[in-house]
């Protein structure tokens, strides 16, 4: 009994080579997250350049089985891409500036019609007041050193953001170019430079497989968000709101992160109808018809179109969320949701991926 309780353990050489292993992983992912938290400027292009590869593929291969070459269909599709983003952002450009440029005089209404607090904040006066009476009885003690801060030099912190954001864009403009150009032979090239000849099909198999699952739901996506923001315009319009458009481009943009994009924008719409109407009916006619939008869209199109099998856990999205805010800011917000799409469909065509899939998955099912 005891030759067999003794042979069912694993060896004591075994369990230290396990806890050696784990010991590295942990250093390893460790070592790596530091690496991405410190070198972001050099690493968020070339994400945001593979999302972007992702997303536009599709049309490119589909170009390529028309018989394009495969370097024109990526030349064109991504210029087509670049000038309707351009075109949107110029039009408008004009009435964000107009809403920005206003920001002083909203936030004094928002203050005015706000009652409540108005209201503390008086009651906050009056307590200061009777303090400062208190403390004026009493001998006055020195008052400490006041040290002024050095004026920021903001013409040259405006000229190295803007350095900045023309190097990342003109860096991903150009690494997406070259991927799409690229395509299935040139990661065969990179595959078969890492991988033994053995694995390099399976390895080709997984990429193909998350291009095509990647591409898809962010086409889907896409086509889902433009319908919300017409849909977000006409409403807004309807409701007699000011720069419709404006909110509809905000609401399809912010829907791309899920769960805080729509409540993002139902803030900022509630936020406007306060300031732009006075009739309480109007305000919360804006805030719910836009609730009821967003809850349509969530609970009724998405799963319909996009499917519950590339649904992520809602609590694993919010991590993520916090993570890629926490290490790359807004890119990292962008891109948390493509890397956890990725991770699950990697998972679902790996042999011992099972207990990653039922942990991404939604409400813990496949």
């Amino acid at each position: 009994m005891n030759t067999k309780a003794s042979s069912a353990r694993p060896p004591r050489a075994t369990r230290k080579t396990e806890k050696k292993i784990t010991a590295t992983k942990v250093l390893v992912f460790g070592a790596l997250g530091l690496l991405l938290y410190e070198a972001s400027a050099a690493f968020i292009p070339i994400a945001l350049a593979l999302l972007l590869a992702l997303i536009l593929s599709g049309p490119v291969e589909a170009l390529k089985r028309l018989r394009v070459p495969r370097a024109a269909g990526a030349l064109l599709i991504l210029l087509t891409t670049l000038g309707l983003t351009v075109g949107a952002v110029d039009l408008l450009l004009a009435p964000a500036q107009e809403w920005f440029a206003s920001a002083p005089k909203t936030l004094q209404t928002i203050k005015k019609r706000v009652t409540p607090l108005v209201r503390f904040r008086q009651h906050f006066e009056e307590l200061r007041g009777n303090a400062s009476e208190v403390a004026a009885a009493k001998p006055a003690s020195p008052a400490p050193p006041v040290v002024v801060a050095p004026a920021p030099d903001d013409p040259a912190s405006v000229l190295d953001s803007t350095r900045e954001v023309l190097l990342g864009a003109v860096t991903v403009v150009i690494v997406t170019l070259f991927l799409l150009a690229g395509g299935p032979p040139m990661l065969a090239r990179m595959t078969a430079a890492v991988v033994d000849d053995l694995r390099a099909g399976r390895v080709l198999f997984l990429i193909e497989k998350v291009r095509g699952e990647v591409g898809r739901y962010y086409l889907t996506t896409t086509f889902i968000n433009i319908g919300l923001g017409i849909a977000t315009s006409l409403v807004m319009m309807a409701w007699g709101m000011p720069s419709p458009f404006l909110w509809g481009a905000l609401a399809a943009s912010l829907n791309y992160i899920p769960y805080l994009g729509s409540a993002t924008t139902l803030l900022v719409v509630t936020v406007v109808a306060m300031v732009s109407f006075t009739d309480l009916v109007q305000i919360l006619g804006v805030a719910g018809s836009y609730l009821g939008l967003a809850t349509l869209e969530g609970q009724l199109v998405q799963p319909l179109l996009v499917g519950r099998r590339l649904a992520v856990n809602p609590l694993v999205v919010f991590l993520a969320l916090w993570f890629g805010g926490f290490f790359w800011g807004v890119p990292g917000i962008l891109l948390a949701t493509p890397v956890l799409v990725t991770i699950k469909v990697l998972a679902e065509h790996s042999e011992r991926g099972k207990p990653l899939l039922e942990f991404l998955s939604h409400a813990g099912r496949q």
